[in-house]
């Protein structure tokens, strides 16, 4: 047991057990649940129904923390409703396709009353009862409006409550706090400070104004009723990134973790060294249980959707003041996970959306290559006894294009497999399908490359109308080329004349020349931040269409990053990355013509998924004794 672990037990073995049951629980104890584990499965769950919580037992029966006593951690939060909170989530979603995600993102809008605590499950209504007591004492002098000033600085953006309206706040988390410490023998610490709702936080620099273009935007006077609620969270991952599953996944082996489409993950990024590339080792937030899982299956979620909400005060205005029995009303049960993803929708948009967009770049990984199939010896397999190739499976190309030098050249300069070809032209009509304009293509010199924007044009049904550029200075890094050379790549003429669509009459920025292993990670960046500036340079800037990059994995963000005005990664967290990035992956910035500055928004279609096909032999399986 790890450490931090071994010490979240022993703050909870020794305390005294409360006897008091609620209704819920003796329901629970009535189809023979264990009280212990009952209770935890009501917390669970926010104490909603019995349903709940026995749905929630039953999908954790093979849970091995389910006997566990740690006790869930749990805040006070004062949260907006109505227009106002309308006008957050869109600069939410706004602020989120601009600029990227940042710190904010990963919670709802609110103002913290009482930071996150632990209380023991039996001692949760309590909790319940504080937040109704305490909220009716203050639902008189409650204030109608809430007044918030716009404050920013280079990595903070928000609004500051003013003083008169955060010593009421302030009045009211100390209550609660103490109310709360006393009955439920829980150590509450309310927050004192500045009261704030936070907009944006450890964002980029560069993108301070833009940010705050758009909080102007938000008018603090929105109508608006504020609600005070309590949310909790599991303790033991407090620390750990949270992925949503977008697929099911039924594990081939014992030690891979079943996931449906919707599932929350777990994931701990120091404790990966045992999963393989692409995979990763995750625990279910459904069901308890831990194991490996594809990390394609699945996307970040943002850390408050595997909250639950527990109770909310409603705080109706004085001036509109309710009778004692409809005020108990304002006490609100839903024990159901927060995902406020899922509820932030935006049908009106903020009036400062759209910047007029210039240009757009679209950089895309190759399709699947053969000799990531069939091994570095994928060509042997397919020559003949004297040295004609033939199609070997399925997967390989039916034939080579022809090349002046050696036909062993293509061992280090690989074409794309047939599903990469599927790949690459499926990509084509996907983007078809949206509308895209591209207008320009580069690619790597690359066969691979070279094939996939090929193909990729015919999808889009541009292979007659739109010319490749090849780039040498698009070529990958260096010194990852397992044969120690940069390969003898086809030339242009031979392209052509293999009927790829390429542009003859360009001339690239780097001569294949340049291009010396082993090249140290800072020439390689170098190298791309000075092609990616060349080529946005010959690209015209008043028209609509989209600069297509076709490259390598390490090509998503060695070109992107200096468009951004980013800084680079250490080496080893490149390379790390790189390793996630499968076929046809792609990377999308638009340009802001007001600004100059580039932003990286969601590509214009969708990804490409598929599991593995293994070779087939008849004779050894069907046949065998």
């Amino acid at each position: 047991m790890a450490l931090p672990e071994t010490q979240l037990y022993a703050k909870v073995a020794s305390k005294p057990r409360s006897k008091s049951t609620s209704a819920l629980l003796e329901s629970l104890l009535a189809k023979g649940f264990p009280a212990h584990t009952a209770q935890k499965a009501l917390v669970a769950t926010g104490q909603k129904t019995t349903e709940d919580a026995a749905k929630w037992l039953h999908s954790h029966c093979n849970d091995p923390s389910l006997d566990d006593p740690i006790p869930q951690e749990y805040a006070l939060y004062l949260c907006p409703t109505g227009r106002l909170l309308h006008r957050l989530q869109e600069f939410w979603k706004e602020s989120k396709r601009q600029c990227g995600k940042n710190r904010a993102h990963e919670v709802f809008p609110h103002v913290t009353l009482c930071d996150f605590f632990t209380c023991e499950d039996q001692k949760v209504e309590l909790l319940y009862d504080t937040l109704k007591r305490v909220g009716d004492s203050f639902s008189q002098c409650f204030p109608p409006s809430i007044s918030l000033t716009l404050h920013a600085s280079p990595s903070y953006l928000g609004f500051f409550i003013d003083d008169i309206h955060a010593s009421v706040l302030k009045d009211f988390a100390l209550a609660f706090s103490s109310e709360a410490s006393a009955l439920a023998d829980c150590h509450v610490k309310p927050c004192l400070k500045q009261f704030h709702l936070t907009l944006a936080h450890k964002f980029y620099p560069h993108h301070q104004k833009t940010l705050e273009q758009l909080a102007k935007c938000i008018n603090p006077e929105e109508p608006c009723q504020w609600v005070a609620a309590l949310y909790s969270r599991d303790m033991r991952f407090v620390h750990y990134q949270r992925l949503r599953a977008l697929f099911q996944y039924k594990p081939q082996n014992i030690d891979e973790l079943m996931i449906n489409a919707g599932d929350f993950i777990y994931v701990d990024p120091t404790h990966q060294g045992d999963a393989g590339e692409g995979w990763v080792v995750g625990t279910s937030h459904r069901t308890g249980c831990r194991g490996f899982l594809p990390e394609n299956y699945t996307e970040k979620a943002h850390e408050s959707d595997t909250w639950v909400k527990h109770r909310e005060y409603v705080f109706v205005a004085a001036s509109r003041s309710s009778t004692q029995a409809e005020r108990e009303s304002h006490v609100k049960l839903n024990g159901e996970a927060h995902n406020p993803s899922t509820s932030r929708s935006g049908t009106n948009v903020l009036s400062i959306q759209n910047v007029p967009l210039r240009r757009a770049v679209l950089v895309m990984r190759h399709g699947e290559r053969v000799d990531q199939v069939f091994g570095k010896s994928w060509l042997q397999q397919c020559l003949t006894a004297d040295g004609k190739y033939y199609r070997a499976d399925l997967n390989l190309p039916s034939a080579l294009p022809k090349r002046k030098d050696s036909m062993k050249q293509f061992e280090y300069d690989p074409p794309l497999s047939c599903c990469g070809i599927f790949q690459s032209r499926l990509t084509g009509e996907a983007l078809l399908d949206q509308e895209v304009m591209v207008s320009y293509v580069y690619s790597s010199p690359a066969l691979r490359c070279v094939q996939t924007a090929q193909h990729v044009l015919q999808g889009l049904k541009l292979n007659q109308k739109v010319k490749i550029r090849v780039e040498p200075g698009l070529f990958e890094w260096t010194k990852w080329e397992a044969s120690k050379v940069i390969p003898n790549f086809m030339t242009v003429a031979e392209l052509a004349e293999a009927s790829y669509n390429v542009d003859t009459s360009y001339r690239g920025n780097f001569p294949l020349s340049s291009l010396v292993p082993p090249e140290s990670y800072e020439d390689y960046l170098s190298r791309s931040s000075v092609v990616m500036k060349q080529i946005i340079t010959a690209c015209p800037g008043k028209g609509k269409g989209v600069i297509l990059i076709v490259g390598h994995g390490s090509s998503l963000a060695s070109f992107t990053w200096p468009l951004m005005g980013l800084p680079s990664r250490d080496s080893s967290d490149f390379a790390q990355m790189v390793r996630k990035i499968p076929s046809l992956g792609m990377c999308f910035c638009e340009e802001l013509e007001e600004q100059n500055k580039w932003q990286m928004v969601n590509p214009p279609v969708k990804t490409l998924t598929h599991g593995a096909n293994a070779a087939f032999n008849w004779r050894n399986t069907i046949m065998e004794d």
